[in-house]
């Protein structure tokens, strides 16, 4: 017999103790990346979108064609 029910040094985990420190530490990366990734899609930047005036917003729809002239006109005078 090996010793420790026949599992070896270590209870059968290669290394023993620092066997379980690596598979801790892999375990905390993991933990960490997913965290990091949830967090990364969920987050919305809208500091651009802030700072811009209800004006400068319709303009830009106006030049990209998302609204006509009478449209933009109509958003222009209300504001």
């Amino acid at each position: 017999m090996m010793g420790f029910g026949g599992f070896g040094y270590g209870g059968g985990y290669g290394m023993g103790i620092l066997g379980w420190v690596f598979q801790i530490l892999i375990l905390i990366g993991v933990v960490y990346l997913v965290v990091y990734l949830v967090r990364s899609m969920t987050r919305r930047d809208n500091s651009d979108h802030s700072s811009r005036t209800a004006k400068e917003i319709a303009a830009e729809r106006y030049a990209r064609g998302e609204i006509t002239e009478e449209e933009y006109r109509k958003i222009r005078d209300s504001l």
